[in-house]
């Protein structure tokens, strides 16, 4: 009996683990897959200005958590976070530049920018990496430093061939770059949804301000109609990725989520291309092809590092 007990232990972890990575890989490409087709989301609200759209998404996200957490039981957690108040200054801080964020977001999609709103995510990984080295002191590997080099290259190629600054890509990934600096000033002992909920409360009063002010003045676009049930919707379209992306983070390596991250800014590029039909000349498809090369190395190295059984995490994406 000892010895069956003995195997039995040896034997269940093992297929118990590649259970979970398996389960893993699914909410991970997942979570990505339904990022990138937040453009054709936030087109079907282009009636509305980036502002008002954001507003109601972060109004109705507080909601859908406040309903999940119920559902869930998860009030715990959420008392667990608020009595830490670095965490939920942090968080605050997290919500406002987030909400900044999706504003760009919304309006690059909704103005004829969501192939460079794509472009941004292509090169969040590298910011996330540089700003890691500016402030917290961390070390890239000279591979990562070639992929940096070759992206600001892309950049460059980008600007001299538009005549303009890319300015929505570089928001969005400055923006979010930072977003995820001050998420890992927290840690991972804050729950998605505790955390959501509290980034959203803080933005909520904000957004709120905002609709009652649209309201009086007659101005806003939302009305008791079919539309109102597809704003309605930004809630659970926010979360439910958010939520996939925390089941994945913790069943599969975050090498492995480094890589699969790419799933976004692919398929926010097609469907800005080939659906939404923005135009590709000759100076955007060289810097974008330029932008794939240092993908390609970033991704190469992360493979590299990841096979060495190094314990160093690559930065990952969270898109909007």
């Amino acid at each position: 009996m000892p010895n069956l007990q003995g195997r039995h232990e040896r034997i269940t972890p093992v297929a118990k683990r590649q259970d979970i990575d398996r389960r893993g890989l699914l909410f991970g490409f997942g979570s990505y897959f339904l990022w990138g087709l937040f453009p054709l989301y936030f087109r079907l609200l282009s009636r509305s200005s980036a502002f008002e759209i954001v507003a109601y998404r972060i109004v109705c996200s507080l909601v859908f958590c406040v309903l999940a957490i119920t559902v869930t039981r998860h009030w715990r957690g959420v008392k667990y976070v608020l009595a830490n108040r670095r965490a939920v200054v942090v968080l605050a801080g997290a919500g406002l530049l987030v909400s900044a964020n999706w504003t760009l977001y919304v309006w690059g999609v909704n103005n004829g920018h969501a192939i460079d709103a794509s472009l941004g995510y292509f090169i969040n990984p590298l910011m996330s990496a540089a700003l890691g080295v500016i402030v917290l002191g961390e070390r890239m590997r000279r591979a990562q430093w070639v992929a940096f080099g070759v992206s600001t290259v892309a950049v460059i190629v980008l600007i001299v061939g538009y005549g303009n600054v890319p300015w929505v890509a570089l928001g969005l990934a400055t923006s979010f770059a930072l977003y995820g600096l001050m998420k890992k000033q927290v840690g991972a002992g804050v729950p998605a949804l505790p955390g959501l909920a509290i980034e959203t409360s803080a933005a909520t009063p904000f957004a709120l301000g905002y609709l009652i002010w649209l309201g009086v003045g007659g101005l806003n676009t939302v009305h008791l109609d079919g539309y109102a049930l597809l704003v309605a919707l930004a809630g659970p379209v926010t979360a439910i990725p958010l939520l996939l992306f925390a089941s994945a983070s913790v069943r599969v390596p975050l090498s492995t989520m480094g890589i699969l991250q790419y799933v976004a800014p692919i398929l926010q590029f097609l469907t800005g291309w080939l659906i939404i039909g923005e135009q590709m000349p000759p100076a955007r498809w060289l810097g974008f092809g330029i932008i794939w090369v240092a993908v390609l190395i970033f991704i190469i190295d992360a493979l590299h590092h990841s096979r060495q059984g190094s314990v160093e995490a690559e930065p990952v994406l969270v898109s909007s």
